[in-house]
């Protein structure tokens, strides 16, 4: 069972000051009415405050905000002359809110508060220290998530870790590199109360130290690392992968919408609770067109609509392989009607094939016959712009009014949802495959080729059935497996900031920034810090160089 299915929710007993702002709990199961913390919590009642941090933490990982535009493989739906901060850096200034700055101190208030009342509020019996420890060890392992995620976007951040019972107007930045070793006291401290094999949606032992081991790896490329760094993420990776081999099911089965529960996943999200409420996941509408436009297609369709404004770009299509089994789960390259619509003389009927994107570009020959029978756009064709139509066809490109056509998104489609919300699919957050790909990189760092291609080429054999495909190894390689295996789960404009990459990969790879971007390594390695949190602190709270 799901722990939003089977654990009552939060009793709202929290205040947390403007810096954290304020969100709406999931109330589940039973509610209480005329409680007040002193009189609700009880060691029996206790966890209650623990499954509100993990409502606080799938809100932050549903915000997808900084993660994927700007990126070598994610770019913007519009004009390539059209300018976009976040993907082409052009004109980025100083937002007044951020969602991720807002959910992840979110998470920070309520772990705070549990940890607090945990440890000063509540009276445990002598048989209830096991599980008072290992109600610490999730919040601080979830508070350092938290931090580590905010830490890898803006640098130094304030760090609180005492329950917000006031207002307050001077919060000032600790340093970037003080971040990290909280972070990893945190988790180090929180990794022996954890529970190998928990409840579903709990935070393992085995989560924690791939989360350990990310961290470790990002220290690693700093100024103030420390010289066994990568070699500690190594062994922290090797540890979370355990005796799981990915081989035991394709890559297809664990994005099964049936097999959302299975051993690959180490930590998700989860949505699916009892009552239509908890079901927000909006991870379905990510990378994709306004398909409810085309003809033959319903507004409410099985597709959604789409919940950005991002696409991948053409060199993330180029990656996949003939062999490679992953490009069938990770995007459509058929859409199919769900009315009956006619375009020209054809005479469209529910499950006909509506749209395709062929992998090859076809001659001119095949491309005319099948336009008298559905769209076709070649892979040349996936950027803004309407193709020129071709005489004759039914499916002339003029009777599309989609302006930009690509292979939408598949590995996250879901079942139980509205439109571009309301999702009930898991987000998967850490998997065993990325604990590969994080060894691999630690190996690499820490000099051990041969360790470094065992386990990318394991990731690889998942996918393509080829043992050792790799024979060398190098970040650009690592780049591109992550890209294929992880697209749309990673955060993948820290992973390119991590190693170094993100300057050099946009100008090759992001067809806005190669026509106009305007990235400055002294400025867009760190995101703006939110104008309302220097106007709520304005004497000790400072900006982001440049911003």
């Amino acid at each position: 069972m799901k722990i939003f299915k089977n654990i009552k929710q939060v009793v709202a007993l929290l205040a947390l000051p403007l810096l954290f702002n304020a969100c709406n709990d999931y109330i589940e199961e039973e509610f209480y009415s005329g409680v007040t913390s002193e009189n609700f919590l009880n060691e029996d009642t206790a966890d209650q405050l623990i499954v509100g941090v993990y409502a606080a933490t799938r809100a932050a990982y549903n915000n997808h905000s900084y993660r994927y535009a700007g990126t070598d493989v994610f770019t913007v739906q519009s004009e390539i002359f059209s300018v976009s901060s976040e993907n082409d850096y052009t004109s980025f200034n100083a937002p007044e809110t951020n969602g991720l700055w807002t959910t992840n101190y979110q998470v920070i208030a309520k772990a705070n508060t549990a940890i607090n009342r945990y440890e000063n509020q509540i009276n445990w019996s002598a048989g209830k220290q096991t599980e008072k420890a290992y109600g610490i060890a999730q919040a601080r392992a979830l508070r350092a998530f938290a931090y580590y995620n905010l830490v890898q976007q803006y640098g130094g951040v304030p760090l609180e870790l005492v329950e917000p019972l006031s207002i307050r107007n001077d919060y000032t930045r600790e340093t970037e590199e003080a971040i990290y070793k909280v972070v990893i006291e945190e988790l180090e401290a929180a990794i022996p109360n954890l529970i190998d094999a928990p409840e579903t949606g709990r935070f393992s032992k085995r989560a924690a130290q791939h989360l350990l081991s990310e961290v470790y790896l990002t220290r690693a490329y700093k100024t103030y690392a420390l010289a066994t760094d990568f070699q500690t993420a190594a062994n922290l990776a090797v540890q979370a992968i355990g005796t799981y081999d990915i081989r035991s099911q394709s890559f297809a089965r664990v994005f099964d919408y049936d097999n959302q529960v299975n051993p690959e996943v180490l930590f998700a999200a989860q949505w699916d609770g009892a009552i239509d409420a908890d079901r927000g996941n909006n991870m379905h509408s990510l990378f994709m067109t306004a398909v409810q436009v085309l003809p033959g297609m319903s507004v409410i369709n099985k597709y959604g609509k789409p919940g950005n404004n991002l696409m991948p770009t053409p060199y993330f299509y180029s990656l996949f392989a003939a062999n490679d089994t992953r490009e069938d789960v990770t995007v459509h390259r058929v859409l199919y009607a769900d009315k009956t619509d006619i375009v020209g003389t054809d005479n469209i009927v529910a499950g006909d094939t509506l749209v395709y994107f062929p992998k090859q570009a076809l001659d001119i020959t095949k491309l005319t016959d099948k336009l008298n029978r559905y769209w076709v756009y070649q892979p040349d064709q996936y950027l803004y712009g309407r193709p020129d139509d071709i005489p004759g066809v039914n499916y002339l490109y003029s009777k599309n009014n989609l302006f930009t056509n690509f292979p939408i998104f598949k590995k996250f489609d879901d079942e139980i949802f509205f439109e571009e919300g309301s999702g009930a699919r898991d987000a998967f957050i850490f998997r065993v495959a990325e604990t590969h790909l994080l060894a691999a990189e630690a190996f690499l760092g820490a000099g051990n080729a041969t360790q470094a291609l065992f386990h990318i080429n394991r990731v690889r054999e998942r996918a393509t059935g080829v043992a050792d495909y790799y024979t060398t190894i190098n970040l650009d390689a690592i780049l591109v497996e992550r890209a294929l295996e992880l697209a749309g789960e990673e955060n993948r404009w820290a992973v390119l900031k991590r190693m170094g990459k993100l300057e050099e990969r946009i100008e090759l790879y992001n067809p806005h920034v190669i026509d106009h971007g305007d990235f400055d390594a002294t400025k867009h390695l760190l995101r703006p810090i939110p104008t309302r949190e220097i106007e709520l602190s304005p004497t000790t709270m400072t900006q982001n160089p440049k911003y």
